[in-house]
């Protein structure tokens, strides 16, 4: 990537590439395809109208939508004008939206569905200066259309003025430094107000530069893409894809993915562990459905996937029935994927290392890294090198950043992609970056087989009992989360004498084992008072709890009926728990957790 120094010098290389599906997306039941050139035009009418309009070099340009290819002609069109990118998830709260709108002065805004048009109402009367509303789908007659505004930027390139607007558009875009800031990324902390990341071009060039050869990137073609493009991790997958030339195709939504996955045949796309999760429950559940020899074979065959190692840990005869296995069960799992996968980028949370190591026997390596949008967003990551993966960690640390283990465990890194500063915001930019420019990025971890980093829990979440005893969630967590019939878990105790847990059942899930059982499932609210499901899940985690030291073991677990979701303000946009609105919305069940003194599971 040495001749790209700002991200939107990718035009030129994608103009020169002109693949046919540089973008794809579906409409009435079609996949439609916009060639690199026909990409590059679009992004020439947005900057067009963007100038026509009064957008000038600085001005923020807030994106609020669901992944599309129009959030690429809108991206590409500010940075090459210099106009600063404010991309909002498109689930964000009122509070959020008009917090990040006003706080970040936006003078135009993109947007996608009614539903964010409604908060838009409410919010963009308040906003100072403030011009431009732009609809990608038409949705009132208070917003121009994204159609409209691209023929406003078309007629004025047809035009006479052309010549001298695209001099205009040349000569801003020659002057803009790579340390200058392009984009505002703010983070839906678990707590307060969002904090407004400040991302430069050299931040993002940098991390896709040092990221490239994680995988064999040069032999894939197409991509899907459903993770949100408004936080680092996608967006940077995508800045990859396009200086790769691999085709980005954009799911239709997450409930549409498996479809998606074998029209498109992808051979790499980025997702978290939950979707992760969901595949191998939904592949493990296929397997119980099946009878007599079949199901033998099947849960055979994952029993040698639960067993697998790289580089030659395993002996011949492994290899042996690993092959079979392969011929009888994987090949059916990489189909229900495409059957085209190279591999699959994991981020975001901790993967089950079951996970990776299933997926990778199966011949569907789950590369898992660790970053965070203030890193740009890669820290480390598995990749596809000899002695590349190790299982249970988030991988080597790429080669242009620093990274060292604090006295108390912290994770510091220090580098080319660590972010400008917190936008309006110097005293929370002092708390993270110290005095050698280190961030400090809250979590905890240590470094195993000398080259790989792992991650143990986040600093904040650590808390203490009674005792005096320090509990780290995060590992407790993802343990009970290998139970099948668990979808949500928090591990809850501070200041009381024994670590429990608040859990959300996988109910679709739950619904299966109910019907081997003979258990009528009536509703979420009856079935988690339900005796056998009860002794079931406790008989796993008084299993977990031999693996535990004594003050960590799980006591007196409680189910809860109701999944946690960003719509209740119990999770973050990228999903991260909010511990605290957790706990307030079931302080009476935690009361009574902790109210006897009977520590049984």
């Amino acid at each position: 990537m040495s001749d790209i120094k700002r991200v939107f010098d990718l035009l030129k290389k994608i103009k020169s590439q002109n693949i046919a599906d540089c973008l794809a997306y579906k409409k009435d039941k079609l996949w439609h395809k916009i060639s690199g050139l026909e990409f590059t035009e679009k992004v020439n009418q947005v900057s067009a109208a963007l100038l026509e309009n009064g957008i000038a070099k600085g001005d923020r340009v807030a994106i609020i939508s669901n992944n599309r290819p129009e959030w690429n002609f809108v991206d590409f069109a500010c940075q090459q004008i210099g106009a600063i990118t404010v991309p909002i998830f498109p689930t964000a709260s009122l509070h959020d939206m008009s917090f990040i709108l006003k706080h970040a002065e936006v003078r135009a805004v993109f947007f996608s569905s009614k539903d964010i048009e409604k908060k838009l109402d409410v919010v963009l009367p308040e906003l100072n200066g403030f011009s431009i509303k732009v609809a990608f789908d038409q949705t009132s007659n208070s917003a121009i259309s994204f159609d409209l505004f691209l023929n406003v930027g078309n007629q004025i390139l047809q035009s006479e003025k052309a010549g001298d607007l695209l001099q205009k558009i040349e000569k801003i875009s020659s002057a803009i430094r790579e340390d200058e800031l392009f984009t505002i990324l703010y983070t839906s902390g678990t707590t307060g107000n969002p904090k407004g990341v400040m991302l430069s071009h050299q931040n993002i060039v940098s991390n896709v530069k040092y990221s490239i050869d994680f995988a064999p990137f040069h032999l894939m073609k197409r991509a899907l893409s459903f993770l949100p493009l408004n936080h680092v991790y996608e967006r940077m997958l995508n800045v990859l894809y396009l200086h790769e030339g691999i085709g980005i195709y954009y799911a239709e939504g997450l409930e549409k993915i498996a479809d998606n996955l074998k029209e498109v045949n992808p051979h790499v796309f980025g997702t978290v562990p939950r979707l992760l999760e969901r595949v191998y429950d939904k592949i493990v559940g296929a397997g119980e459905k099946l009878t007599g020899f079949k199901k033998k074979i099947f849960f055979w065959a994952l029993d040698i996937a639960l067993k697998f190692e790289f580089e030659k840990q395993n002996n011949f005869f492994y290899s042996i029935k690993r092959k079979i296995a392969d011929k009888l069960v994987f090949s059916k799992w990489r189909a229900a994927l495409g059957g085209e996968i190279i591999c699959a980028a994991s981020g975001g949370a901790a993967l089950q290392p079951r996970l990776a190591r299933v997926f990778c026997c199966a011949g569907i390596p789950v590369l898992e890294g660790y970053g965070l949008t203030e890193t740009s967003p890669v820290v480390s990551v598995n990749s596809m090198q000899p002695n590349g993966i190790c299982f249970g960690s988030v991988g080597k640390v790429l080669n242009s950043l620093d990274v060292k283990i604090a006295e108390d465990g912290e994770i510091l890194v220090k580098g080319p992609s660590v972010m400008m500063g917190y936008y309006k915001n110097t005293e929370a930019t002092a708390e993270v970056m110290d005095d050698q420019g280190y961030f400090h990025t809250g979590d905890i971890g240590t470094f195993t087989n000398e080259q790989f980093l792992k991650i143990t829990d986040r600093k904040k979440e650590i808390f203490k009992t009674s005792s005096g005893k320090y509990i780290a969630p995060l590992m407790i967590e993802n343990k009970i989360k290998e139970c099948r019939l668990v979808e949500q878990v928090m591990v809850i105790g501070e200041g009381e004498k024994y670590a429990s847990a608040l859990i959300v059942p996988a109910f679709d899930n739950v619904k299966e084992w109910c019907k081997v059982k003979g258990i009528e499932f009536i509703s979420a609210e009856e079935i988690i008072h339900q005796s056998d499901l009860k002794k079931e899940i406790n008989s796993f985690i008084r299993e977990m709890n031999k693996s535990l030291a004594p003050y960590e073991q799980i006591k007196r677990p409680e189910l809860i009926s109701k999944t946690w979701t960003v719509d209740s303000g119990e999770l973050t946009p990228k999903m991260s728990m909010k511990r605290k609105v957790i706990k307030e919305n079931n302080k009476e069940v935690i009361a009574k957790i902790f109210s006897s003194g009977d520590e049984s599971t």
